[in-house]
């Protein structure tokens, strides 16, 4: 384990598409999803045990989550607590994170990965991130990881790569967000494109060269901030460097642009993951019955199948014939939605806001 390591952990966004189990005040990274009485958070710091020494992971978040943050994750000093005055997507995100511990430490070397991820064979994870900052430590690669897809969704970026023999670290060729069906299917028939996992590895002097190249205002709005980092004006600092930054992805903003540099790879990946991006990914990824239902809360079930039901513990749910559906309770709101229509849990959201802020 090198002590040039760091993971920066982002963990700021709110998980719309999970409600009503993720709402503004707890989003879903927060909880224990799964049950394994660890939160998404928490699972994902752990994860990085043996990559990186304790001190050297940052987790950016919003300001309302702070001492969220500090009460899942105590072994963190306030200064690995980075908070976002708005969200404004992943690039400024990542360029916060990455420009203070540059300040810190220029020989860095970073591992970008989201909070609210699944990851069910972490020794496989390891082994890839290693894999990945082996080949970013001297070079000025940006490595990601490739997830080989097993059906053709279109709630995913891809990751079309140049097959290489014997190699580990395969160039990127190109890189597509969230494309129709048709193209979907088409990339799955031709098996040189892996879904875009989000988790990327690079060191310290690339990050800000390519945010130099790519994002200038970016770059300089964080450039600007050395003299305020692991200082007690670092906050006031990083509340203007935000008025001054555009929303925008890291993805649009450096990596559909890098790849045309050629600088870009991918380590092929199967390590058992999924973005819990939606319900649905939870039920796929969670532990069925015989009837294929997900059941987390106190239910009784009849005539009920492929269902997943997420409910308070101390309250008794009984449902009778039910084929395909999320059952979701938390905090005073029922979502029934059917799975194949989960896309409409956005809609829902922005109906609630009306109803009250208390609801969403």
């Amino acid at each position: 384990m090198s002590k040039n390591n760091y993971v920066i952990i982002m963990a700021g966004g709110v998980g719309t598409r999970f409600w009503p189990f993720s709402r503004t005040s707890n989003p879903k990274q927060f909880h224990d999803v799964l049950g394994t009485g660890r939160t998404l958070l928490q699972q994902t710091a752990d994860r990085f045990d043996g990559i990186c020494p304790p001190e050297n992971i940052y987790v950016v978040t919003s300001a309302e989550y702070r001492d969220l943050v500090k009460q899942q994750l105590p072994q963190l000093s306030y200064d690995q607590i980075l908070l976002e005055p708005a969200r404004r997507n992943t690039a400024p995100c990542i360029a916060y994170a990455a420009y203070k511990i540059a300040h810190k430490d220029p020989h860095a070397n970073l591992v970008i990965a989201p909070a609210d991820h699944i990851i069910l064979k972490e020794e496989a994870f390891r082994a890839d991130i290693q894999k990945a900052l082996k080949a970013t430590t001297e070079t000025n690669k940006i490595v990601t990881l490739g997830i080989k897809p097993s059906r053709p969704d279109t709630g995913y970026g891809y990751i079309q790569f140049i097959p290489k023999d014997g190699e580990e670290v395969l160039k990127v060729k190109t890189f597509t967000e969230k494309p129709n069906l048709e193209y979907a299917k088409s990339f799955i028939e031709s098996g040189d494109y892996v879904w875009n996992a989000g988790i990327f590895v690079w060191n310290a002097q690339t990050v800000t060269q390519n945010f130099l190249q790519y994002l200038p205002d970016i770059a300089e709005a964080f450039e600007d901030g050395k003299p305020f980092y692991f200082t007690t004006e670092e906050s006031t600092y990083i509340d203007k460097a935000y008025s001054w930054c555009k929303s925008i992805s890291i993805d649009v903003g450096i990596m559909e642009k890098a790849d045309k540099a050629g600088d870009v790879y991918v380590v092929l990946s199967d390590f058992g993951w999924s973005d819990l991006g939606t319900w649905k990914s939870l039920y796929e990824v969670s532990d069925k019955d015989e009837h294929e239902n997900v059941i987390d809360g106190s239910v009784m079930l009849y005539d009920t199948k492929n269902c997943i039901i997420k409910t308070p513990k101390d309250r008794l749910i009984a449902i009778n014939g039910l084929d395909g559906f999320i059952v979701a309770e938390y905090d005073n709101v029922l979502l029934i939605c059917r799975k194949d229509d989960e896309q409409k849990v956005k809609e829902f959201v922005n109906d609630a806001k009306n109803k009250g802020d208390e609801f969403v």
